[in-house]
């Protein structure tokens, strides 16, 4: 008898639970549920377009003299002149020549980006008869004016030149994808990726 009265209890009290929790979840969970599926679907319409990323790692060369590996990435927006981009960089040789003349291999630290450029005109190989060819900031070209840093400088930029990152090949003419370059320094191949 007593075995009953206990499984009755347990019963009831299992009933209470279950019409408490079927209870709660009609008033609290469904609720939220729904409003957060409501700004689910909303958000892609109020987002606005996507910035434009990137993200990189080559090496360029091509002029007389120097060689330069970077790395790096960033987001821009060319209709509002947006742009957060940096990285790493290190002038692999001497650098005799353009806006990097004066960085000795192995020095080196980082870069940033002082201003997302429309376009520029840009040589490989810095070669007097080499056609200038032109490059456009788009969804997969970022054209970028870059302050380079070396240790002991400290916040203040040790060189300010142009550069160009890109899923598309700068020059045709030379062998291979030339997707990186640097203004003075040359081209290079490097992967990149955009979003």
């Amino acid at each position: 008898m007593r075995r009953h009265a206990s499984e009755a209890i347990i019963i009831a009290s299992i009933t209470r639970e279950g019409r408490t929790m079927r209870s709660f979840l009609r008033w609290t969970v469904a609720p939220a549920l729904t409003f957060a599926g409501t700004l689910l679907i909303a958000s892609p319409v109020g987002a606005g377009a996507a910035r434009p990323a990137f993200g990189f790692n080559g090496t360029v060369s091509g002029f007389p003299s120097g060689a330069v590996f970077l790395t790096g990435g960033g987001a821009y927006n060319l209709s509002t002149g947006f742009v957060h981009s940096g990285g790493g960089f290190r002038c692999l040789e001497d650098v005799n020549k353009g806006p990097l003349m004066g960085c000795a291999a192995g020095e080196g630290v980082r870069w940033d980006t002082a201003e997302l450029l429309t376009s520029t005109t840009l040589k490989c190989t810095g070669a007097a008869e080499e056609m200038a060819k032109t490059a456009t900031t788009s969804d997969t070209t970022a054209v970028l004016q870059a302050d380079f840093y070396r240790a002991g400088d400290g916040i203040d930029e040790s060189f300010t030149a142009q550069m160009i990152v890109t899923t598309e090949d700068l020059d045709p003419d030379i062998e291979g994808v030339q997707n990186l370059w640097v203004q003075g320094v040359g081209c290079g191949t490097a992967i990149v990726h955009f979003n």
